[in-house]
């Protein structure tokens, strides 16, 4: 089944490219969600106007993801966790946790987001990744410190 997509579907395609996709799929998943439209001429016409949207849109989030970008890259902030011996943490420092202080500091970012390359299991200084927009990812510093 021949469709055109109304928003970038990973692992699909583009807004705007015509895909073949099996029926059921289409029916069950893109329609419904509004991700696709079914390939006519009037669709065609259609997804004209809302790429024009889209784009002006893309670019303004793109535009405000800079400026959070800017300002994550100055900000460091602190996670207290219980320690052990030799300084080695009861569990990790998650996602969450940070996405948490994060919010404390008036920057609502989803945990799914967060990009933590290791597991923080110790106490020190790390550098976790933030993504922001689609092309656009932001170190953030992460201090762990002891609780006392």
């Amino acid at each position: 089944m021949k469709i055109i997509l109304r928003q970038d579907v990973e692992n699909l395609g583009n807004i705007g490219e015509i895909v073949v996709v099996k029926p059921g799929y289409a029916r069950n998943y893109l329609i419904p969600n509004q991700l696709a439209y079914v390939a006519t001429n009037g669709a065609i016409r259609a997804l004209e106007s809302e790429k024009q949207q889209y784009e002006v849109r893309k670019a303004k989030a793109r535009q405000h993801a800079e400026v959070v970008a800017a300002q994550l890259a100055d900000l460091q902030i602190t996670v207290s966790m219980q320690v052990g011996e030799e300084g080695r943490l009861f569990g990790s420092v998650t996602a969450p946790m940070i996405a948490q202080e994060l919010e404390l500091r008036g920057f609502a970012v989803d945990k799914r987001n967060i990009i933590i390359e290791e597991p923080i299991k110790t106490l020190g200084i790390f550098e976790v990744k933030v993504k922001l927009h689609s092309d656009l990812v932001a170190p953030l510093k992460v201090w762990v410190i002891g609780q006392e």
